[in-house]
């Protein structure tokens, strides 16, 4: 930076106008020209200063004036450390020049913003102006050469050249970085012991040979020295340079040292005579103010220490209250102004204790008194029990945020609700001879030895007793939701007075302070001077400066008035309605805003107290149910009367009206059980008839039924429109022959007997449904059920061939699967006529039920396809089978075909009395195409072809009598077989 500072600096030359040779010359006028001064670089080792500034130098920089300026105390690196650095292999040429920053660590230096660039094309016209000059000096070198320097510079060259020269006389292996001699390689070639190592021993020859390559290898080490001395003596100007300056270096650090000590003499002469006595004046007011502040804190524990015995006082008189208040007061003043003394360290967790126990016996007492409430005798009037002790016990849980009093109303409303039911039970039986209850114990019991119209009278007793039970609910409910509303008027009456006294303060700033404020206002500036926090508190009065004020004040003026607490507290007088209301009034010492619940909590409570009188009423129900449910535990409910179930169903509407309108909540649970009770007769009478339909296809060995009279009348009168049981006939009726076929509509239906029992059962659905109308959806859904189940089980023992285990079949035959198919086809047929019959006892909202009957049409339809499939399979199996032997040779027709003949007439004399004639000829119509298709692949395979040869006709034969065989069938005489499409046609 220097160099090319006095490059900038220096003036660029230019040549002389009146000057024809070109000499140049600097300009004279300097007066308009301003350069920065040239400055030296700095003496690696400077002199040693003398005179002013060898003094300014002793005394160093000062540790006082200079501590916001970096000094030589702020180094941190040491300097023969970096001086002797390992990890260079030779030392920089600038270490004492260059820059190295604060950190004295090795940084690049940035580029400075305010320096222009300079490259070559910048001296440019500098050296084109001097190129003549310098080829005239360079010319004038080459004419006059100076002696000494051809001497010195001969003499450097020669002394150079004997140098490189002797030192080439080394052999390479010596120069290499890896030479060692513990390397055997490199040994051997150093040591040629192979010159040694004769036969004969040592000679002459090997003397002479081991004395020439010590001297050797002497002269290689005295080459090798010389030159290391010669590299020295030439580099000795630096090695004496930075020894005198690290002498120089050491005498500094002696001047700096002594410098130091007289600092350090200075400094501890001013703390002695300008420090002490300030500082012990300070600290001798410090102490006077921690004097008084010890004697307010004693003052204050005196205070605290009378806490104790006084919550114990009030507790013996059952003043829950008081000694909550007083001990949330204690517990305040112990954790803002005593926190941290050693004597009351346990005092917290004792009121903690004191507290916990209070709630204890806060919670039992309300316990008891929820429990003689509610089980006091239901003919006393419906006043409220000791008014004003339910509204203490209720505020000292509020106060305490103990919100789960209810909970424990709710448990002794519960057991209550029990023992109206076993009273009334009790008081019912012994009004009955017949019950003898040494012998029946339980209640559940005794109901069920009641008639009916015994038992009907005790359950109107139940219900009169829990209206009177509900309504003194209700009543204590209503003082205890008084209670909570009051509780949150105040809340919020306290915040608008708050809001108020903040809106006065913020009015008059300038108001003085009296003596009791002042000590209060200290106190809230803990840690301050006195005339401090009174000025503090003069400017800063306002909105939350006074709350922080409030909430001071109160502790220890609770805790002033601790003697008097106490003596009111001996008298022995209870909690009143009166010291509530002072309780709750806003300001008073009782309350905070921080002990009493927030309005949200009081919010739940009074919609918790709401929701406790919806669980009287869901209790009461649920009692009277298992009332009920007793009673129908042996199904004498379902066998009752329809008379008699409507007087059930009365009392219980007339119940449950009475209970929605005293509680505002419309109770399920009894009307459900009554509706339990339909659903069971409908589910007892769903599982007889399935269970009867199952054991019935169990034992079905399927086999065509013949069809007794009785239900040709019974679907007859379906196809009448009648969907009911009939009547049935006398005795003395004529006896009429059954029929093979069940006729319907014009068509024949072969059977088997469990169809014609699954009609009776359908139709019995339909008749239950005509009788208790309000069961029609349930009733549909078990219908649907039990049709599924028809189909899933037949479709097991036929289709599955169930029926080989369950009933012991050899076989399923062909007449077996068209006799289940047919089954089906009639289920199916009947289908329709169920749902339209339903339809006409459903709701329009409740039509949606109806796509049962969809879907089992739908299974039904898919099982019959599937059973004329599997009648498909049969035969192409058996195709397969016999024309895979197929040979066209005489005689003709051939065996083949006439056993192909053979079992199409076993088929169709099995499926003709069965299936009607057009699902014969569709049937035969599927089993002829897949006849065709395997005699086409056989013809195929054998090579015989459309063509009029031989092989031709004898096939011709073959299907001519196939034909002629089919359509000699019953009903298959107007077959279209349409044989010629067993040829492959030509291309």
């Amino acid at each position: 930076l220097s160099t090319f500072s006095f490059l900038c600096s220096s003036p660029v030359p230019h040549p002389s106008s009146g000057g024809s040779e070109g000499i140049f010359r600097k300009d004279r006028d300097l007066s308009s020209r301003h350069y920065r001064p040239v400055h030296s670089l700095p003496d690696v080792c400077p002199k040693e200063p003398t005179g002013e500034a060898a003094r300014v130098l002793c005394e160093g920089p000062s540790v006082v004036a200079d501590q916001h300026r970096w000094t030589v105390y702020n180094s941190k690196v040491n300097l023969p450390a970096a001086l002797n650095d390992p990890r260079l292999a030779k030392r920089e040429s600038d270490f004492f020049t260059k820059t190295w920053g604060l950190d004295f660590a090795e940084t690049e230096v940035m580029p400075s913003f305010y320096l222009p660039n300079i490259t070559k094309e910048h001296f440019g016209p500098y050296l084109q102006e001097t190129a003549q000059r310098e080829k005239i000096h360079e010319r004038c070198k080459s004419i006059c050469s100076n002696k000494d320097e051809l001497d010195a510079v001969s003499s450097i060259t020669n002394n150079h050249d004997k140098s490189r020269t002797e030192l080439e006389q080394v052999p390479k292996i010596f120069m290499k970085p890896d030479f060692a001699l513990d390397d055997p390689t490199t040994f051997h070639a150093v040591l040629p012991w192979s010159h040694f190592n004769s036969a004969g021993g040592k000679s002459s020859r090997d003397m002479a040979s081991s004395r020439l390559l010590q001297e050797k290898l002497s002269h290689y080490l005295d080459v090798v020295e010389v030159s290391i001395a010669r590299q020295i003596s030439l580099r000795s100007e630096a090695f004496f340079h930075a020894m005198s300056s690290q002498h120089e270096l050491q005498d500094r650090l002696t001047e700096t040292t002594r410098a130091v000590a007289v600092l350090r003499g200075r400094a501890a002469a001013i703390e002695r005579i300008m420090c002490e006595g300030p500082l012990r004046a300070l600290r001798q007011a410090l102490t006077r103010s921690n004097c008084a502040r010890l004697h307010n804190k004693l003052k204050l524990m005196a205070a605290v220490h009378q806490s104790q015995p006084t919550v114990q006082l009030l507790l013996s008189t059952s003043e829950f209250v008081g000694a909550l208040e007083l001990i949330a007061t204690t517990k305040e003043v112990l954790q803002l102004e005593l926190q941290g003394i050693h004597s009351f360290r346990h005092l917290g967790s004792q009121l903690c204790e004191m507290e916990k126990l209070i709630d204890k016996m806060m919670v039992g007492d309300f316990s008891m008194y929820s429990r003689s409430d509610l089980n006091r005798s239901l003919e006393d009037d419906g006043q409220v029990m000791e008014k004003d002790r339910l509204e203490s016990l209720v505020f000292g849980l509020l106060r305490q945020r103990k919100l789960d009093f209810l909970d424990i109303y709710s448990d002794e409303m519960i057991l209550a609700a029990k023992s109206i039911v076993t009273q009334s039970v009790v008081d019912s039986v012994s009004q009955i001879e017949e019950i003898d209850t040494d012998i029946v114990t339980k209640l559940a019991d005794q109901m069920r030895l009641m008639t009916f119209p015994q038992w009907f009278e005790l359950l109107k007793s139940v219900f009169e007793n829990f209206i009177l039970f509900l309504k003194r609910i209700k009543v204590t409910l209503s003082v205890v939701r008084n209670v909570v509303l009051e509780a949150l008027d105040s809340n919020q009456k306290s915040r608008l007075l708050e809001r108020a006294a903040a809106g006065g303060l913020t009015e008059a700033p300038g108001t003085p302070l009296n003596q009791e404020e002042a000590e209060l206002a200290y106190l809230t500036h803990e840690g301050l001077f006195i005339s401090d926090a009174l000025n503090d508190a003069q400017l800063h009065l306002g909105a939350s400066t006074g709350q922080e004020q409030s909430s001071t004040v109160g502790p220890r003026q609770a805790l002033s008035r601790m003697d008097g607490c106490g003596s009111d507290s001996a008298s022995g007088t209870t909690e009143s309605s009166t010291s509530r209301e002072h309780a709750f009034q806003p300001g008073g010492a009782a309350i905070s805003e921080d002990l009493m619940p927030s309005d949200l909590e009081l919010g739940r409570v009074a919609n918790n107290i709401q929701e406790l009188l919806y669980t009287a009423s869901d209790v009461s129900h649920d009692r009277c149910v298992k009332v009920l449910m007793a009673r129908a535990k042996d199904g004498s409910l379902e066998r009752l009367s329809s008379a008699e179930f409507v007087f059930l169903s009365q009392a219980v509407e007339g119940f449950v009206r009475d209970t929605e309108k005293l509680c505002c909540r419309r109770s399920v649970s009894l009307r459900g059980a009554l509706q339990s009770q339909a659903n069971r007769f409908v589910h007892r009478f769903h599982e007889e008839r399935k269970t009867k339909l199952s054991l019935l296809l169990d034992n079905e060995r399927w086999k065509q039924a013949e069809v007794p009279a009785e239900f040709q009348d019974l679907v007859n009168s379906i196809a009448d429109g009648r969907i009911t049981l009939p009547e049935r006939k006398p005795q003395g009726t004529e006896e009429r022959k059954p029929s093979d076929y069940l006729h319907i509509d014009g068509q024949k239906y072969a059977v088997v007997g469990t169809v014609l029992l699954l009609i009776r059962i359908f139709l019995e659905y339909c008749q239950c449904v005509n009788d208790i109308p309000s069961i029609s959806t349930d009733i549909l859904t078990r219908l649907s059920d039990l049709l599924k189940h028809f189909n899933s089980r037949s479709c097991q023992l036929v289709l599955g061939a169930g029926a080989l285990q369950v009933v012991g079949l050899k076989t399923i035959t062909t007449k077996n699967l068209a006799l289940a198919s047919r089954c089906l086809q009639l289920v199916v047929h009947y289908i329709p006529v169920i749902r339209a019959h339903f339809e006409t006892k459903l709701a329009p909202k409740q039509y949606s039920v109806l796509r049962h009957f969809d879907h089992i049409t739908k299974d039904y339809n898919d099982h019959i396809a599937e059973i004329s499939a599997k009648l498909m399979a049969i035969m192409d199996s058996l195709f397969e089978k016999v024309l895979s032997k197929y040979e066209v040779k005489a005689p003709m027709p051939s065996a083949c075909f006439r056993n192909v003949c053979k079992q199409m007439a076993k088929m169709h004399e099995a499926l003709y009395d069965l299936l009607p004639e057009e699902q014969a000829q569709m049937l035969f119509l599927r089993i002829n195409a897949s006849f065709k298709m395997h005699l086409k692949r056989q013809l195929a395979r054998l090579g015989v072809h459309h063509d009029g040869g031989p092989q031709h006709g004898l096939v011709t034969v073959d299907v001519a009598f196939y034909t002629e065989n089919v359509q000699s069938l019953r009903a298959l005489e107007k077959l279209d077989l349409n044989m010629a499409e067993i040829w492959e046609q030509k291309r």
